[in-house]
């Protein structure tokens, strides 16, 4: 009496998991009501798939991952088409579907051969995907996931500046103040990864956007939204004072209406802001070739500045004595612009 039907299936090759996860991703095209049961096999198809294609990509925790294999399946998945479909099937997939895709994702775009990666290359000359990636945030089902494969595609110095100079970046500037709150926080992760994880392309996208770029970054300023305002000046503080970006700096503290949005944050409700504000404030105070602009400014409020600046102190686990320092500076400084002579 023959058992051979127990025996378990031989594993699949990375071609033929490629073409099975092809097919099954393929067949999740069904809208009517009647392909609703083929529609559920497929998922489950898929999602069987995802499975194996996981464990071939990172082994599973006792056996290490065949690289050959992994390569195989790599170059396969590229040749074959499947990361459009990987990323157009994603709004159907189910939940624990997404999730392994995204950790999928992220391996296949660390896998190298020589200096290049396939699925890096292939991103390159199919930028597409990149903007429907972003544009998912509109759609808060799967804008999770899709913010964790913009972000590892961001690691990538190239796909990084696609994304920083392509129209779809503008976007961020509304996802950033979504009213969800889980989608708006995700897309500031995104938002701010663009802007620090690369700094010669973001000096370049600054350098070349300069006056498009702030103008939309001042509504994040001035938001009605604490947490936008709280994160959009810290982030400000943190890629304007990158030593790469110091000729955007110097552009940026001569302008009045940018000092006067450092003003307004001053006197803001939250002593979070307040400090914040007066760290990117004091370089607009310390520039020692402020415009004739900006010392008229300074001088007209130079008493509530100084009011508000004596009371200012840093907030818990700051360094009280140098914070100290720095606005004994700054309002001398402010004191000595007031007192100039044909300032009025």
């Amino acid at each position: 009496m023959s058992f051979s039907f127990f025996k378990p299936s031989r594993p699949k090759s990375p071609q033929e998991l490629v073409k099975a996860i092809k097919n099954s991703l393929m067949a999740l095209d069904s809208k009517t009501v009647a392909e609703v049961q083929s529609l559920k096999k497929a998922l489950e198809e898929v999602e069987k798939n995802f499975v194996t294609l996981k464990l071939m990509l990172c082994g599973d925790g006792e056996v290490e991952p065949n690289m050959d294999q992994v390569s195989q399946l790599t170059l396969e998945i590229c040749k074959e088409d499947v990361l459009p479909l990987l990323i157009h099937k994603l709004p159907i997939l189910g939940w624990e579907g997404r999730k392994d895709l995204v950790h999928c994702w992220s391996m296949l775009l660390k896998q190298k051969f020589g200096s290049t990666c396939c699925c890096v290359e292939y991103l390159e000359n199919h930028s597409e995907l990149l903007d429907f990636l972003v544009v998912c945030y509109d759609n808060k089902e799967i804008a999770l996931n899709c913010g964790n494969m913009l972000r590892e595609c961001i690691k990538l110095p190239t796909l990084a500046k696609y994304i920083l100079e392509s129209p779809s970046f503008e976007l961020f500037f509304k996802y950033v103040e979504l009213p969800n709150f889980d989608v708006a926080s995700d897309a500031f992760s995104t938002f701010k990864d663009l802007l620090t994880k690369h700094e010669t392309a973001v000096s370049e996208f600054l350098t070349a956007h300069y006056d498009e770029f702030f103008e939309q970054y001042e509504k994040l300023l001035t938001s009605s939204n604490y947490v936008t305002r709280r994160q959009s000046l810290k982030l400000i503080s943190e890629f304007l004072l990158e030593s790469p970006n110091s000729h955007i700096m110097k552009r940026y503290i001569v302008e009045v209406r940018y000092l006067k949005v450092m003003m307004t944050l001053l006197k803001d409700s939250s002593k979070n802001i307040q400090i914040s504000a007066f760290h990117i404030f004091k370089v607009f105070v310390a520039n020692p070739n402020k415009p004739r602009e900006i010392k008229v400014i300074l001088a007209k409020n130079h008493e509530r500045l100084l009011d508000l600046l004596q009371n200012l102190s840093p907030g818990k686990g700051a360094d009280d004595d140098q914070f100290e320092e720095e606005k004994e500076l700054i309002i001398k400084e402010i004191d000595r612009v007031s007192r100039m002579p044909n300032l009025e």
